[in-house]
């Protein structure tokens, strides 16, 4: 018998078809996982050579080998006569025809999906950030969005210390880089928000350009051992990734305000920025104090309550190394605010102390526009003296004209008093350099919804979920503008979407529109029961959207002795239609310091910076 022959005899052809049509297989299931599933994507490469190193093996054990009612015998060791090759070959051929026809449907399967669709959440974002959010901020804002030479964002430079539990040092070192620059006005720095939405993202630093609209990128790496830090920056031109300039600092903490401000000096150099004053400086305190203080930023951004507890501890204990240091005076009264809105500290004891610590950090740095923006909010929500919180919220954007957390309490506060078109104008501001902001769209969609653009609200809802679909009170809000809009089905379907406790203010408002009244009574109860004493205007909007006037005004006194935050965006709310020709509703709104003649006569007039 031919070579051939006894190849063909012993099944190595038969084998060798199986192995490249299962190799074909697995490689087409590898693909399609690739793009469903966080898969790295070396994984390909990968099976494709553990299936090159794994075909010379398999071809002489087939070779060597026979499988025979005894199991597996050497070829040698066989009687031809009681050999059952040619029946082993044809169910390989079998099988072969089998995988085949696998094959092709996952093929077929692959082609259905579109291309770039993804159920992993990541890579969902990461389309949205670089193409749709764009697109729609740009025709939210109404304009384009130039890329000016002077442009840049800095991302949180990677931690590659020893202790993982070092990453809130590196994102805050790179937090402060952000901030200073910030302060160059012949800079445009892309926001906190937009820049670290990036991070852990496998992007080209031309597509962090595209998607941040900056020239420039500013990126590094931070090494910290006890009191040694290594901290390398690279400034990198975003169109074609050249590296402009790079440097690695090998310093003590003791250092480590000295090599922010040289940072940023060079980059304003490299951009060739004509300063028209002195470089601004990095504000410097005990390293001890300054580590406390990133680090409880860090936990105070979690929104939980043991975040804002670690976070209140860290900056006391910053404070009592270093009573001087305003940063953290700042981040204390912020704490307290979050935990009397949250429900994690008496409103009344929060605000007070949180009055206080703004105060403290106004005393040390009189034009601290972080210090003027918390005491608008307070004379906002708190005093309800809107006179005071026009004058803070003026002062401090004055001070920091392009610090978009302060436009979003402008815009905040420009609805609460029933001018809309100019909170949308500042609304749209802040998106423009803070382009992948939750928050700000979230709050774009609230102007549209009290101004009742329906549609444009949920335009701004959705891209707010799209950034973040676990986004908290967006689908709550979302599935309300559909409510009002007249579709309560799809409100319903979309409230359900909602994961806290949000529910239980929109589901009273959905199931009375459906006339399934029991349902609603009992989930109305339901949240009187759980927060009576946090959700006054809530419960008061959905009897007068139920036309239970009496109820709802009770509700609404309710809200002014528990000093109810809610009552600053009460002057547009759609919920209180029903009571607006309600002879008590004008008499409740001059109680609150809300009524026509009140809001007409408060002066607020900001100047915002060119985008």
């Amino acid at each position: 018998m031919s070579f051939f022959g006894e190849l063909k005899r012993r099944n190595v052809v038969n084998v060798t078809v199986l192995y490249i049509v299962g190799a074909w297989l697995l490689l087409q299931v590898t693909d399609v996982l690739s793009s469903l599933l966080p898969v790295p994507e070396w994984a390909g490469s990968l099976v494709f050579m553990l299936l090159v190193v794994g075909f010379p093996p398999v071809l002489v054990f087939s070779w060597i080998y026979e499988i025979t009612p005894e199991g597996l015998q050497r070829q040698n060791e066989i009687d031809r006569s009681k050999s059952i090759a040619r029946e082993t070959g044809q169910k390989i051929n079998v099988l072969i025809v089998v995988l085949l026809v696998l094959t092709i449907g996952v093929v077929a399967l692959d082609r259905l999906v579109p291309e770039g669709e993804s159920v992993n959440q990541t890579v969902a974002v990461e389309e949205v950030m670089s193409t749709q959010v764009a697109d729609e901020i740009e025709t939210a804002a109404g304009k384009s969005l130039p890329t000016p030479d002077t442009s840049i964002a800095v991302l949180p430079f990677v931690n590659i210390s020893s202790d993982q539990e070092q990453e809130y040092f590196s994102d805050g070192l790179s937090e402060e880089l952000l901030n200073l620059l910030a302060r160059v006005p012949q800079l445009k720095v892309a926001a906190r928000t937009s820049s670290f939405s990036l991070k852990g993202k496998d992007l080209q630093i031309s597509e962090v350009g595209d998607i941040l609209k900056v020239a420039h990128v500013l990126e590094g790496s931070v090494r910290k051992s006890g009191n040694q830090v290594r901290i390398t920056a690279q400034l990198i031109h975003a169109e074609d990734g050249y590296h402009m300039w790079s440097q690695t600092y090998d310093r003590t903490l003791e250092d480590i305000f000295a090599v922010q401000d040289e940072i940023a000096n060079e980059v304003v150099a490299q951009l060739k920025v004509a300063l028209l004053g002195t470089a601004p400086k990095v504000e410097e305190s005990e390293p001890e104090a300054y580590i406390n203080v990133l680090q409880a930023r860090h936990l105070g951004r979690l929104g939980t309550a043991e975040g804002w507890a670690s976070a209140q501890a860290l900056y006391e204990q910053a404070l009592t190394i270093d009573p001087d240091y305003a940063a953290a005076w700042n981040g204390l009264a912020s704490t307290y605010i979050s935990q009397a809105n949250k429900a994690e500290r008496p409103v009344e004891e929060g605000y007070t102390l949180a009055r206080e610590a703004a105060t403290r950090a106004l005393a040390i740095d009189p034009d601290n526009a972080v210090a003027h923006a918390i005491l608008g909010q307070i004379a906002d929500v708190y005093d309800r003296d809107l006179a005071a919180a026009a004058r803070y919220i003026e002062h401090a954007l004055a001070l920091d004209p392009t610090d978009t957390d302060i436009q979003k309490q402008a815009a905040a506060f420009a609805m609460g008093l029933g001018r809309i078109d100019e909170a949308i104008v500042l609304i749209n501001n802040a998106i423009a350099r803070d382009p992948v902001n939750v928050s700000a769209h979230r709050m774009l969609g609230l102007c549209y919804y009290a101004a009742r653009q329906y549609d444009d609200s949920i335009a701004a809802l959705r891209t707010a979920l799209s950034l973040s679909p676990a986004s908290i009170g967006s689908h709550g809000l979302l599935g309300r503008s559909y409510l009002l809009k007249g579709q309560p089905e799809k409100a319903l379907a979309i409230i359900e979407q909602e994961q806290s406790d949000w529910t239980l203010i929109e589901l009273p408002l959905v199931y009375y529109a459906l006339g399934q009244i029991d349902q609603s009574d009992a989930v109305l109860a339901e949240l009187i029961e759980k927060y009576a004493q946090y959700a006054a205007v809530n419960i008061a909007a959905i009897y007068s959207y139920r036309s239970e006037s009496d109820e709802a005004f009770g509700w609404l006194d309710q809200a002014v002795a528990t000093n109810d935050p809610g009552l600053t965006e009460i002057i547009e709310e759609p919920l209180f239609a029903n009571l607006r020709d309600d002879p008590r509703w004008l008499v409740f709104m001059e109680r609150i310091g809300r009524s026509p003649a009140q809001l007409s006569a408060i002066e607020f007039e900001v100047t915002l910076p060119d985008s």
